[in-house]
């Protein structure tokens, strides 16, 4: 998917001077982007021979955008919405996607994941023990299994709602919330994400919120990262828009730490991003 900017960081950074520490990235025009995403996702229904798309909802400006970007593209009787709350979750963040749902006229579906994941997880002492990054995984991946389970009852698409800086720096769970069918913002930064949640007339509640994967109490996406999506996506814009090195990062105002940190994060989390290997065997003398 291309994607239109109003203004060129590069040229900026040529002709300006500026430090890219204190830039943010270009604007984006979010009227396209909104047409292409709209236009996609009406392709892959059609191309799939289903009748709509099934999304999970957790109240976060990332699912939000994508919810809204189905109905622009489906209409409302076309899409579905999955809320699937963990015992812990926060209880803002159940009414804030039963609102949007609400304010998009969309079907909803509640499914507690709570019964399901503390059998798996009580059935033995090892298992008793995991830690939260363990409990977190399997969340992703209980709630990925309901939606391509309602995906075959309602004839619909899985719709992803990962962005391009969580997909870059691996910060997702691999048959978890990385599995969907198709994905509308995938090529969208954090940032231009958030750039597009307002065009697009998603709540502010939800625009302003703390990211949070909201897998366990207090968990913050930016804690759990080390660094803000303003920092990472300056530095990832850099590197894979225009092809910067370490040494054009720190001259243009980074923090060899902060860099660091995003490339050891990009190469630790390198074999989420591959297809699964198969083995090309010679069978044939």
């Amino acid at each position: 998917m291309s994607r239109l900017r109003k203004s060129n960081l590069r040229d900026r950074l040529a002709c300006s001077g500026t430090k890219a520490s204190k830039l943010s990235l270009p604007e984006i025009d979010c009227e396209d982007i909104t047409n292409q995403c709209a236009q996609f996702i009406r392709d892959e229904v059609a191309r799939a021979r289903v009748s709509g798309a099934v999304l999970g909802l957790s109240g976060g400006v990332d699912s939000a955008v994508v919810a809204t970007l189905c109905v622009k593209a489906l209409s409302p009787r076309h899409v579905t919405a999955l809320i699937m709350p963990y015992k812990t979750s926060s209880p803002n963040s159940i009414s804030d996607a039963e609102d949007l749902s609400s304010k998009l006229g969309i079907e909803t579906r509640k499914v507690e994941i709570t019964p399901m994941i503390d059998a798996y997880f009580a059935a033995s002492a090892e298992r008793r023990n995991a830690d939260i990054i363990r409990r977190g995984n399997k969340m992703a991946r209980e709630r990925m299994a309901i939606l391509y389970d309602h995906s075959r009852v309602l004839n619909a698409l899985v719709v992803g709602t990962g962005n391009k800086t969580e997909y870059l720096l691996g910060y997702f769970t691999l048959f978890g919330d990385g599995a969907y069918a198709i994905n509308p913002i995938g090529d969208l930064y954090k940032t231009e994400t958030w750039q597009l949640a307002k065009y697009l007339g998603v709540p502010q509640k939800i625009i302003q919120k703390e990211p949070s994967a909201d897998l366990w109490k207090g968990q913050t996406d930016e804690g759990e990262l080390g660094l803000t999506y303003k920092e990472a996506d300056k530095i990832l814009y850099l590197i894979y828009d225009h092809g910067k090195n370490e040494e054009e990062l720190i001259a243009a105002g980074f923090s060899a730490e902060m860099i660091g940190r995003v490339i050891a994060k990009i190469a630790s989390t390198e074999f989420k991003r591959r297809p699964p290997k198969i083995l090309a065997l010679h069978k044939y003398r």
